[in-house]
This record gives C-alpha cells, sequence and structure tokens, in this order.
C-alpha cells in the first residue's frame, strides 16, 4: 500500500462530520503536507471529504449517485451566506422539510419533526422546541441565540444557522435554489450511463491480447492506458486488421483520442461522437479512466431521459409550455403567444427566445418524422421582424430534405398570417 493510500484509509476512518485540516492529518501520518493536501484531494474526488464554505474540511459520508443527493445543513449554509453558531457536526445531514415558525409555539410543534429545518427569529423557546424535536435551526435577520441553545446543539449534533437575511428573502432563496437543483437532477451525466464492468488494454499489450479480449467481453474497441490508467489511445479492428499477433498494439492505435468528464452530459455526449463520428469515448475522472460510452449507451441514455417525469421547470420548458404543438404532413407546427417573459429591454419579443422557439420546432419536427435524437449542424435566419407582447404566432417547421445522416428543416413564422420571421435548419441524426 502507498503513502497516499494509507492517508486515504486513515482519512475514511475518521468520524463523519468531523473537521480535516492538512496540518493535522500530515502530523497524524508523519508525512508532508503537500502529501497530505495531494490525499485529502483523492479524498474529496472519492467523495468521502467536503470543503464547504465559512465551515472548513469535513469528512463526509459518500452518496453513490450525486445527481439524486439530497439537500444538506452544508448547503443551506452556502445558499443562505449563513455562519454555523452551533453543532458543527450535523452539517452534513439531509434535511427532510422546511419549517416556517411564523406560529404560536403550540402550532409550530404540530409541524416539527425529527430532521427538518426550522426558520425562525430570535425566539428561545421556539429554538429550544427545535432541538427537542431533533431539528436544526436557521435563525435569520442576523440574530444569534442563547449560549445554553449552542451548547444543546453542539450535544444533539444539530446545526443552528445564522444569516442577516429576513424570513421572506430566505424563503424565496431556498425556493429559486431547490427548483435549480431539481433542473440539474434531470440531467443525465456519463458516469449515470457507463457500464459498471471496465474492459481496457494497457499500451504493454500485444495484437494477441485484443483479439483475446474482444472474444471474453463481446466489445470491440477499447481504451489503451497507460501504468498511472491514464489514457494513451483508443484500438479498434480496423487498426489491427493484417497486423501481425506479436505486435504492440501501440504502434497502431489512435493517439490522444477524445475523452469526456464524467460530469459531461449524455446530451453533450452524443454531439461529440456525431460530430466526430466514433462509436466509443473514454470517459476520465481528472486523467484516470474510470469508465467508456458507447453509442448504445448514449440512445438508451437520451430514451431514458424521455421516459422520466420533469421535476424542475426550465426557462425553455416554461415557454413551451405556453405553446400547443400539433404534427403536419412534413413536421410540426407550434401556435402561442408572446408573453412578458419573451420581452426584451425595449418591450419586443427577444430575437433570442424566437430563435430557440424555431429551433425547438425543428428538433420535433425531425424526431415525429425519424425517431432519432439529432445535434444542431447550422440554423440561418433570414429575417426577424418585431413582434409586441400578447401577439400570437404560429410556428411551422416542414423537412424539406432528407438523407442518411443530416435533415434540413424550412421553419417560418407566422403573425396574423404573415411571415414574421423565417429561417433554414440542418442537423445530423444520431443514430445506432
Amino acid at each position: 500500500m502507498t503513502k497516499n493510500e494509507q492517508i486515504l484509509f486513515y482519512i475514511k476512518s475518521l468520524p463523519i462530520g468531523g473537521k480535516i485540516s492538512v496540518r493535522q492529518i500530515a502530523q497524524d501520518m508523519d508525512v508532508s503536507e503537500g502529501t497530505a493536501y495531494k490525499a485529502i484531494k483523492d479524498a474529496e474526488l472519492e467523495g468521502v471529504v467536503s470543503t464547504i464554505p465559512r465551515v472548513g474540511t469535513i469528512r463526509v459520508e459518500k452518496v453513490e449517485d450525486k445527481r439524486i443527493q439530497q439537500l444538506t445543513f452544508a448547503e443551506i449554509i452556502n445558499i443562505v451566506e449563513g455562519q454555523v453558531i452551533g453543532g458543527h457536526e450535523g452539517i452534513y445531514k439531509t434535511i427532510r422539510k422546511f419549517v416556517i415558525g411564523a406560529m404560536a409555539l403550540e402550532e409550530i410543534a404540530r409541524y416539527l419533526s425529527e430532521g427538518d429545518l426550522l426558520i425562525v427569529g430570535n425566539r428561545d423557546d421556539v429554538h429550544r422546541l427545535a432541538l427537542d424535536k431533533g431539528c436544526a435551526i436557521l435563525i435569520t435577520g442576523g440574530f444569534s441565540c442563547k449560549e445554553e441553545i449552542k451548547r444543546m446543539a453542539t450535544e444533539k449534533k444539530l446545526p443552528i444557522i445564522s444569516t442577516s437575511y429576513d424570513t421572506f428573502t430566505i424563503t424565496s432563496i431556498i425556493n429559486r435554489d431547490i427548483q435549480e437543483k431539481l433542473i440539474r437532477k434531470q440531467i443525465l451525466l456519463a458516469e449515470g450511463i457507463m457500464p459498471k464492468k471496465l474492459s481496457y488494454l494497457e499500451n504493454s499489450c500485444k495484437v494477441r491480447d485484443m483479439k483475446r479480449m474482444i472474444k471474453q467481453t463481446g466489445h470491440s474497441r477499447f481504451p489503451v492506458v497507460d501504468k498511472n490508467m491514464h489514457v494513451v489511445g483508443v484500438v479498434t479492428p480496423r487498426d489491427i486488421a493484417g497486423i501481425d499477433d506479436e505486435d504492440g498494439i501501440s504502434s497502431h492505435m489512435t493517439q490522444s483520442p477524445i475523452v469526456i468528464d464524467r460530469t459531461t452530459s449524455v446530451a453533450y455526449v452524443s454531439h461529440v461522437m456525431i460530430w466526430e463520428g466514433i462509436e466509443m469515448v473514454p470517459v476520465v475522472d481528472g486523467k484516470k479512466l474510470v469508465g467508456v460510452v458507447t453509442r448504445q449507451d448514449v440512445i438508451r441514455g437520451l430514451q431514458y431521459i424521455r421516459s422520466q417525469p420533469h421535476l424542475g421547470e426550465s426557462f425553455e420548458d416554461t415557454l413551451l409550455n405556453h405553446c400547443r404543438m400539433e404534427e403536419t404532413e412534413h413536421g410540426v407546427m407550434m401556435t402561442g403567444e408572446i408573453t412578458p417573459m419573451m420581452l426584451n429591454e425595449l418591450g419586443i419579443a427577444s430575437a433570442g427566445v424566437l430563435v430557440m422557439l424555431m429551433s425547438t420546432a425543428g428538433y420535433l419536427a425531425i424526431k415525429k418524422h425519424k425517431h432519432l435524437d439529432s445535434v444542431l449542424d447550422s440554423f440561418m435566419i433570414y429575417f426577424i421582424k418585431p413582434l409586441q407582447m400578447e401577439s400570437k404566432i404560429e410556428i411551422q417547421a416542414e423537412i424539406i430534405n432528407m438523407g442518411r445522416k443530416f435533415y434540413k428543416v424550412d421553419i417560418s413564422v407566422f403573425h396574423q398570417k404573415e411571415i414574421v420571421s423565417k429561417a433554414m435548419m440542418s442537423a445530423k441524426l444520431l443514430k445506432k
């Protein structure tokens, strides 16, 4: 076991919620502070350590899938720009629900349960009640609390957070942040679709090793790594066709291949694969190989996204919710009206919003016709006329040319039967 692995093992043995410092790790493990710092950063990559502003570096419980991680008290500290005045060891815990303490003491008690976060001002009796119920406390208005309350919070490992914002502002800030988190959860990442079993070749392998790997795994493309597990190439059957079995694969692989980070969105991966014409892309964490994603994985991932309910509403979702769509013979037609959120500072429809609606109509036309996903190749706008608020519009997207890989879509926007915008869209298809 290397020194770095020993330090990582030691960090993982520390209690959840405890603070970690470079100096303390260096002293405990008898290593330099530079070595301790590197190990802490590696532990952070593994998800067992988290550095929280205004709090410090904390030993946390590893969450296997960060996309479904619940909101923690530590995150609330950052959201409300607060400071912990008691119960530091409990900040890694997740929040069950929020309760606003704007009621009489007896009424508040009815709504409190273990794991809640009570949002309240400087009410000592309510603070004590919350801690008795196993709840954390967010004190608004910049107030603090009594020392006995702080001691009680520390004993129960329930954080007390103080923020300068008032209760109304706090609830607005938290609501907006939760909405954004719900949208992020909908975004499927590369780490969510890559197979758990990883097959790869080392750069010292021979052609015969690759042929044996093909038979064992059923795969045909493999990332090639060096002794540090850094990706140095990709090799396919075409690369070794007609090559002697004793030749090294490093002489025939594609060097410096395209790689993606494990947090790359599946939609972006599909774009890369279509544009570069590749069937498999290695997934890295830092520089180390952690997985591979194939075109089939991406297609399954995109299908999964569409089968899931949307929990949060993005700006695009909000706009499209104001539109009605129907299929036509050669595409789709969207109807709606210009709402206040679509306007620019001059009070007319924003060109960016219109382009977004037009391109969405183009994507939907292709999807309805071909039942395949696509990525934008080009989007040419011929003209855009100004539109006022409450103007009723009709967007017609018609497929005018189809190929094996490309689709061309003609897009027109009508207002009172007059064309107010015109564009031509070209897209590439994502095929198996």
